[in-house]
């Protein structure tokens, strides 16, 4: 009877001991991954920061203020008067204050457009034509929004013998120029504000495993009853 008793003690143990060990890895290996992910969180959180300063100060450098005009009530009243319909205006108003925010700078760039939908009549880059053309030039050679893009029917310039450009296009390429690059500060600043928020959700689940692993690491056994 007490070999038998022996025997089953021994090939219960075995089991134990594997079962044992295999928890403690799950464990650490706990320990392992909140280390992992809390590093990772607080890098992310720190370039995040460092992202949006970056976008802060390049920003500042521009010395951009806005204008009296950029309210929402004088552009609305602005667009109207120029006959703009089908637009959208902005909302928010930066008169008077420092571009400095990805926020501020993406504002901004929306009233620059509707200033230059202003200065073109309503019309687009894409509507107008190359060239300044001429008062007599064919309808069929004319674009929507005014000028032409056949050379024949252009202004030349008697100095270069070129034809000449159409101003209010060109006005498009600047304005597209300026806006394109803060819409990208604005894409660069969200891009930081959202590397901190991944980096503080990897922080909260780094230290989420360090608890887990802790209660599991410290866990009471209760020990197997033998027969």
């Amino acid at each position: 009877m007490s070999t038998i008793t022996a025997g089953n003690r021994v090939e219960t143990a075995t089991p134990a001991r594997r079962s044992d060990l295999l928890r403690k890895l799950f464990e650490w290996g706990g320990f392992a991954a909140g280390a992992i992910l809390v590093t990772f969180g607080v890098v992310a959180i720190v370039m995040g920061f460092s992202g949006r300063s970056t976008v802060a100060d390049s920003l500042k450098l521009e010395r951009i203020t806005g204008t009296p005009d950029i309210t929402p009530a004088l552009i609305a009243k602005e667009a109207k008067e120029a006959g703009l319909t089908g637009v959208s205006l902005p909302t928010k108003s930066v008169a008077g204050m420092s571009i400095n925010s990805g926020d501020r700078a993406r504002t901004f760039a929306s009233y620059m457009r509707i200033h230059a939908l202003e200065a073109t009549g309503g019309y687009t880059y894409a509507q107008m034509g190359r060239f300044q053309a001429k008062p007599d030039a064919p309808k069929a050679e004319l674009a929507i929004g005014g000028g032409t893009d056949n050379p024949q029917w252009a202004f030349v310039d008697t100095a270069t013998k070129q034809p000449v450009a159409n101003g209010a296009r060109n006005l498009w390429v600047t304005e597209t120029a300026l806006t394109t690059a803060l819409n990208t500060s604005y894409m660069a600043d969200r891009l930081g504000l959202f590397g901190i928020v991944v980096g503080i959700a990897l922080l909260l689940s780094g230290i989420g495993f360090f608890v887990l692993a802790f209660a599991a690491l410290h866990r009471k056994q209760v020990p197997a009853r033998s027969y």
